[in-house]
C-alpha cells in the first residue's frame, strides 16, 4: 500500500442488490462508492474492474482522492471526481413514458430478469421496476424512457435508476451488455411516491464498448440526476 493511502469503511453490496445474478447491479454498486469520494456535489466516474460481490465486505482504499474498492485483493470498483460533468438527455413526457414501458423488450426476454434496476421479476417496493422502451430518436440516435415511482431514494438507488436505461438505448435485447464505467452527477433527492421519468440515449458504439446517457427527472421536469456509461459487450457464456 502506498504510505499516503489510507483505509476506509468496507464496501457490502447486499444481495437485493444485484445486477446478473450473483453479482451486484453497476449503477448501486458504483453509486456507493461514490458516496466515498469527497466530491463537493459534483460528478463521480466510476470504473468496475470485475463484477461487484455480493454480501461480502471489500476492502476500500483511498490514494490521491481515488477510492478503490478491492476484492480478493484485485481491484472492483475505482472511484474519482469527473473532470466533466454529464450532459445527460432530454426528456419525455410522463403519458409517453408510461407508454413506451408497455413495449419494453424485457417484458419478452431479459438477459438478467432479477436485476434491482430494471428487472420483471422484481415485486413491486423491492426492484425499481424501469421498464424503458423507445421513443422517438434524439439527433437520429436511439432513445427510450420509462416512468419510475420513486419509493427509498438514496444516492446508491438513483445511480441505480441511472443505470440500465442506457443499456436498453444501446438494444441489450440484441446483445447482452455490462457496465464497464459511470459517471453520474445527482442533484437531487426523489420525492417518495412521486413518478418520475427516466431516458436513455445511445451514443455510439467502438466495437464492443457502447457509449450512452441517462437522465432521472422529477413530475416538475426537474433534473434528479444525470449520467453517461461505457458498457461492455458479453458473451452469454458468461452468465450461463
Amino acid at each position: 500500500m502506498n504510505p499516503s493511502s489510507s483505509t476506509l469503511e468496507a464496501l457490502v453490496v447486499p444481495a437485493r442488490f444485484n445486477g446478473p445474478a450473483g453479482s451486484g447491479n453497476g449503477g448501486w454498486s458504483a453509486g456507493a462508492l461514490a458516496a466515498y469520494v469527497d466530491a463537493d456535489g459534483g460528478a463521480v466516474e466510476v470504473t468496475l474492474r470485475q463484477p461487484p460481490p455480493l454480501d461480502t465486505p471489500m476492502e476500500v482504499v483511498e490514494d490521491d482522492g481515488v477510492v478503490t474498492a478491492l476484492h480478493e485483493g484485485a481491484p472492483a470498483l475505482v472511484a474519482r471526481r469527473a473532470t466533466l460533468a454529464p450532459e445527460g438527455v432530454a426528456a419525455v413526457s410522463t403519458a409517453l413514458a408510461r407508454e413506451a414501458a408497455t413495449r419494453y423488450p424485457g417484458l419478452e426476454q431479459h438477459p438478467f430478469p432479477t436485476c434491482f434496476s430494471c428487472g420483471t421479476a422484481r415485486e413491486p417496493g423491492d426492484g425499481l421496476r424501469i421498464f424503458p422502451g423507445r421513443v422517438d430518436d434524439l439527433d437520429g440516435r436511439p432513445r427510450v424512457a420509462a416512468p419510475w415511482v420513486a419509493g427509498e431514494a438514496d444516492l446508491r438507488v438513483v445511480w441505480a435508476a441511472l443505470d440500465c436505461a442506457g443499456a436498453w438505448a444501446a438494444d441489450m435485447e440484441d446483445r447482452m451488455m455490462v457496465l464497464g464505467r459511470m459517471t453520474a452527477e445527482v442533484l437531487r433527492t426523489p420525492v417518495a411516491g412521486e413518478e418520475h421519468v427516466v431516458v436513455g440515449l445511445a451514443r455510439g458504439s467502438e466495437g464492443r464498448k457502447h457509449r450512452t446517457a441517462t437522465t432521472v427527472v422529477d413530475p416538475r421536469g426537474a433534473v434528479v440526476g444525470r449520467a453517461e456509461q461505457v458498457w461492455i459487450e458479453v458473451s452469454p457464456d458468461a452468465f450461463a
